[in-house]
């Protein structure tokens, strides 16, 4: 095997286990703050579901990453490992300075940046690219939207019940941070998947986009290692910022983020986690008050949607003619 190629595979891997981080705090955050169980046992739950989610619901994400995003001939190795890098680079960035960025985005945007680089803005497939960024924009919003609905429904359902109600929204986050850890895994992991897999098909290891097993555990892997490390450091962190919701709410942001990005996982759009779960405990707030929302974080992923994209495409664009230089 080449050696810009498993360059590119511990970049890919080490991209995966950067999004785990980034996503860490949203995918366990509920549970936690809501108090149905503690943070050992959530963020355990959400390993579990993390390495499982990716066997589970196909590989649809992977395949639009791979190949709906630019014209195959226009796409190198030297295009996938620039495109790599920038994203690699944005997501630390965005993550040291606390913003809820999107790690799809970031790599959307370093393909079509890396890709332009090498065959011009034409290479780039439009049809591909507006599915795909469809898919990253109205996720969020949708996640708003089903989470006021939701907690809208859930709220006269049990109008009239007493508070040991509370019991049942805590042991049922159980199930619900399962599912919401499998649609994490499913989706986030196949980003990864579709970069490796397109790799290794360039480069002659594959006669075809077909996403090998070991592809598949690796990124799993990678991806639970990076949820596991950040949501430990959360934890053992005094004062992490975990939100004070009720034990409604948890349910409610949960169930609302698992069929938001299952949805996607299963149609092939890729999603961010942090802004569908953002955004669902926005709309589940909202459907109780107002003032109870953090509005705050809308202007930042609203601030994420018109930076990342461009950012990392001219990123990537950069990296481009530094890694043809120094590997034709």
């Amino acid at each position: 095997m080449p050696p810009i190629v498993l360059l590119i595979i511990g970049l890919t891997l080490l991209f995966g286990f950067l999004n785990g981080m980034h996503d860490s705090r949203n995918v366990v955050s509920t549970m936690v703050s809501s108090r149905a169980y503690s943070p050992r046992t959530a963020l355990g739950v959400t390993i579990l579901a993390e390495l499982s989610g990716p066997f589970l619901f196909g590989v649809a994400v992977a395949n639009t990453i791979g190949r709906g995003i630019a014209n195959p001939q226009a796409i190198s190795l030297q295009v996938v490992l620039a495109a790599l890098l920038s994203a690699v680079i944005w997501n630390l960035f965005t993550w040291k300075l606390g913003i809820p960025s999107s790690s799809s985005h970031a790599l959307i945007g370093g393909i079509v940046g890396a890709v332009s680089a090498r065959a011009g803005a034409q290479a780039v497939q439009a049809t591909g690219l507006l599915k795909i960024l469809i898919s990253l924009f109205a996720s969020p919003i949708i996640g708003f939207v089903f989470g006021f609905i939701l907690l809208k429904i859930v709220l006269a359902l049990c109008w009239n019940a007493t508070p040991r109600i509370n019991n049942f929204f805590k042991k049922s986050q159980l199930i619900t941070a399962l599912a919401l850890g499998l649609s994490h895994g499913s989706n986030d992991g196949q980003k990864a998947m579709g970069v490796i897999t397109l790799a290794l098909v360039i480069s002659g290891q594959l006669d075809s986009f077909v996403v090998p097993f070991w592809v598949m555990a690796a990124c799993a892997g990678a991806l639970t290692l990076g949820t596991a490390t950040g949501g430990w450091m959360l934890i053992r962190k005094p004062g992490s910022g975990f939100y004070k919701i009720r034990p409604l709410d948890g349910f409610s942001t949960q169930v609302t983020s698992a069929l938001v990005i299952i949805g996607a996982s299963i149609v092939g759009g890729p999603v961010s986690a942090t802004q569908v779960i953002n955004t669902a405990i926005m709309g589940v707030g909202a459907a109780e008050r107002a003032n109870k929302v953090r509005w705050g974080i809308a202007k930042d992923i609203i601030t994420a949607w018109m930076l990342t994209i461009p950012a990392t495409a001219f990123v990537a664009a950069a990296v481009y003619r530094l890694v043809i230089h120094y590997l034709p």
